[in-house]
């Protein structure tokens, strides 16, 4: 049975469904309008238990789920959510014992999903460009394992640039760009994947998924890819009121997926061509990248701040 222990993160729920998330501490106490509850009330509780406050008010006590700390973490760049990431792990068939390429790193949810699906046989080489965003993601990271994966390796730079300096030829598994222009390095990832091996691309407009559809096509050592997005609607039931929720998680982006194929392999055409607009110029493309479209990034000092008090907590666990 597993027991609340000090160090554990624990997630509160309260009255109206309010969620709270503590590490618990001997002696510490956790304050709300409605009274005090104290965290050695917890220590040594089975996960699922309810415990009452000083004034009675009732809590729900359960370790949270990867999910749960995914949402809720401190970020630098956009996360993944849960919805895209169980696509790319599934689609991408991320494996226990897998070499996978990343990049970028985020805020390090995918991260996160991918050290847990190649487990501690995997090797998981990410790649950012922002060291901000790297610093991050490797505290957020180690801060839901309790310490840094001796399994990962995050390099600071372009992944088009340093992927040569760290992966050698044909011998990575599986390769996952989360990235603003991914087609800038489908020549490197093709020189590290394995024949047979799968690239999977998360990317934000449709623009970005053609680009990146054309390039892969381009570079001729690819199957065609395919693409699609997933949309998450929740259900209300409640005896006989069942009913779609008014909210549902609409788009969030775009994947697309296709396999290295053998060295001088040529793909035969399994499908006739059919009549598409194919003239465009990089201006084309340009004018509906996220930044031309007002894609607000994250301000330097919200950055810095986020950076300091993620790493902040880190050290304070690993201590």
């Amino acid at each position: 049975m597993s027991e609340f222990k000090a160090g554990d993160r624990v997630q509160l729920t309260g009255p109206k469904g309010r969620l709270n998330t503590i590490t618990l501490v001997e002696g510490a106490r956790f304050g709300t309008h409605k009274g005090d509850l104290m965290h050695d009330d917890i220590i040594g509780l089975p996960d699922g238990s309810v415990i009452a406050n000083q004034s009675g008010v009732e809590y729900l006590a359960l370790k949270p789920l990867l999910t749960d700390y995914v949402l809720s973490m401190p970020r630098g760049a956009a996360i993944v959510y849960p919805k895209d990431a169980g696509q790319i792990i599934v689609e991408g068939d991320i494996f226990p014992g897998a070499t996978v390429i990343e990049a970028g790193v985020g805020s390090g949810a995918l991260s996160s999903y991918l050290l847990r699906s190649i487990g501690q046989e995997g090797k998981l080489f990410s790649f950012e460009r922002r060291e901000e965003f790297a610093q991050i993601a490797m505290a957020n990271v180690k801060n839901h394992l309790g310490e840094a994966p001796k399994n990962w390796t995050v390099t600071i730079g372009d992944l088009q640039d340093k992927l040569p300096e760290v992966i050698a030829s044909h011998t990575a598994d599986r390769a996952v760009l989360d990235m603003l222009a991914p087609w800038e390095c489908i020549g490197e990832v093709a020189q590290a994947l394995k024949p047979g091996g799968l690239l999977i691309c998360y990317v934000a407009t449709v623009t970005q998924l053609s680009r990146t559809i054309e390039a892969i096509k381009d570079q001729g050592e690819f199957t065609v890819p395919t693409a699609w997005e997933s949309i998450v609607r929740g259900w209300h039931v409640e005896g006989l009121a069942v009913r779609p929720d008014h909210r549902m998680i609409g788009h969030t982006g775009f994947l697309l997926s296709a396999r290295r194929l053998a060295p001088s392999t040529v793909l035969p055409q399994f499908k006739a061509k059919r009549a598409s607009k194919t003239e465009y110029t990089d201006e084309d493309f340009e004018i509906w990248l996220p930044d031309a479209i007002g894609q607000r990034p994250i301000s330097e000092k919200k950055l810095r701040k986020t950076v300091r008090k993620v790493t902040n907590e880190a050290n304070q666990r690993e201590n």
